[in-house]
């Protein structure tokens, strides 16, 4: 009997401890680097993003504005996003395969504080309005470490912003029938999120923290700010923790 019990507490124990490797193994997973406009005269800018439970390939934009929501500039964009070319933009037959895509619902509160019309007069880069190399990347699949730089200094306030999305992730309010006849709307499901730190450079710190401030348009039809993320729920995991360090 008491080989019994010694033998259970042990698995007891041993379980315990599995989970928790388990756990740190999740934490000091390695993250991504991206280093994007080396030639900035700005600050150093960096942004570390530690994923979420629900982060499975999320497209995202990391920006700056003014502190009255003016865009200043691209930091980073998913190279997809920002040559309007996806690498599993359609099928063909039983594959997908790379080619132009229009994909408004992607990011479209960056897209439209860009600013940039294309000529089918949505405000997502295309061949002909893509954004410079100097700003763009490959899509990370694990947290990341951005390091960038401003093109040229920057106000003694600015904010940095980041809007990030995931294909498919549908929930019990963004159901995948609730704009049936919406094609855009069915790419994304819940609609992107939009992140913020405000940096104030008279009061510095070691970092700042940014924190979720509303959602995109569902579809990507305007570049409309919904403060009310209520409905969302697996969206708000994609991202554990973010912060911005300004050297």
């Amino acid at each position: 009997m008491n080989r019994i019990l010694i033998f259970s507490i042990s698995l007891v124990f041993g379980a315990c401890s599995t989970g928790s490797l388990k756990k740190q193994s999740s934490a000091q997973e390695a993250k991504t680097t991206l280093v994007t406009n080396t030639q900035g005269k700005g600050p150093e800018i960096v942004v570390d993003l530690d994923k979420g439970e629900s982060f499975y390939y999320p497209i995202f934009a990391i920006w700056l504005e003014d502190v009255n929501g003016k865009y200043i500039q691209t930091l980073y964009v998913a190279k997809s996003v920002g040559t309007g070319y996806f690498k599993y933009a359609k099928q063909k037959g039983n594959k997908w395969i790379s080619a132009e895509k229009r994909a408004p619902q992607t990011l479209p509160y960056w897209a439209h504080k860009r600013g940039v019309k294309a000529s089918d007069g949505l405000y997502m880069p295309d061949a002909g309005s893509l954004v410079p190399d100097a700003y763009t990347g490959a899509t990370p699949i694990t947290g990341f470490v951005l390091t960038s730089h401003s093109d040229n200094p920057l106000p003694v306030k600015f904010k940095v912003m980041l809007e990030i999305n995931q294909n498919w992730d549908w929930n019990e309010y963004w159901t995948n029938d609730k704009f049936p006849d919406n094609e855009n709307y069915k790419m994304s499901c819940q609609p992107a999120l939009v992140y913020q730190a405000v940096i104030d450079t008279n009061e510095p710190k070691d970092s700042y923290e940014m924190n979720p401030i509303g959602h995109s348009h569902y579809s990507g039809e305007t570049g409309e700010l919904f403060t009310d993320l209520s409905t969302l729920t697996t969206a708000l995991k994609i991202v554990d923790s973010v912060t911005v360090t300004i050297r």
